[in-house]
């Protein structure tokens, strides 16, 4: 896996448009205007929680963590892929990804949910975070990492609803998501469990109007006893366990 800096304007294609690849917050808020978009996958990577974050789910003092993409071979990461217009959509991703989260940009093939044999997989781009950035975490156990997501929070709200809503648009829009990443939904287990021990209203951690009688908003369909089949909101605040050996970075002029 080679990595570039994510200011490389000669990323798109000749008409300007190129497929971008979304694992995290992408996902459930992209942020940008696109022509299409399909879910789907990508090969040989496993999503961590190991990248900190400080402008948007955590602050300085007290970072957040959101995702990152490791190497893994034999796993799959699914996520959302678009097709966007690089003269506006790419200086925003590079802001919000490379200059203000850290992240690095590779391209990767990414197969469409309901790709045939037949069909070529599509070139994306991706943002990915290496070990030597400056807001790195890295490896932690799950426990550790679900206390630390609980704790932070910073100006696009907390790093909880962060998580909350990457397993929302998985287990609404990925066939047996639970199968592909068991990770992220112990992860969401966990972080379920310490808001209902320390009784923070959940609507809070969404960032929601109280919850109506009738259960309309999203964080209210979080029943009891964690069984969650939550729908996600339309709109959205701004964000954004392998050696490091198998990690690799090359920067690219």
């Amino acid at each position: 896996m080679e990595f570039s800096d994510p200011l490389d304007s000669s990323a798109p294609d000749e008409s300007g448009s190129i497929w971008v690849f979304g694992y995290g917050s992408l996902c459930w808020h992209p942020g940008f205007e696109y022509e299409k978009s399909t879910t789907g996958y990508i090969k040989g990577y496993a999503r961590k929680f190991w990248q900190g974050n400080d402008q948007h789910r955590g602050t300085s003092d007290s970072p957040g963590r959101v995702a990152t993409l490791v190497q893994q071979p034999e796993n799959i990461v699914w996520g959302r892929a678009f097709l966007v217009c690089g003269k506006s959509a790419v200086p925003y991703l590079n802001t919000r990804e490379g200059v203000l989260g850290g992240y690095m940009t590779s391209f990767e093939e990414f197969y469409p949910k309901d790709h045939s044999s037949d069909v070529q997989p599509i070139r994306t781009m991706m943002f990915v975070a290496c070990p030597d950035n400056s807001l790195w975490l890295g490896d932690a156990p799950l426990h550790e990492i679900a206390n630390q997501i609980v704790s932070c929070k910073g100006p696009s709200g907390h790093n909880a609803e962060y998580v909350l809503r990457l397993a929302i648009f998985m287990r609404e829009n990925i066939p047996d998501a639970h199968l592909h990443d068991p990770e992220l939904f112990t992860l969401e287990i966990m972080l379920l469990s310490r808001i209902k021990e320390q009784k923070i209203p959940l609507h809070i951690i969404m960032n929601e109007t109280p919850p109506s009688d009738n259960g309309s908003s999203s964080s209210s369909t979080y029943q009891d006893d964690l069984d969650v089949r939550p729908v996600a909101r339309q709109s959205f605040d701004f964000t954004a366990r392998l050696p490091n050996k198998n990690l690799r970075c090359v920067n690219i002029n």
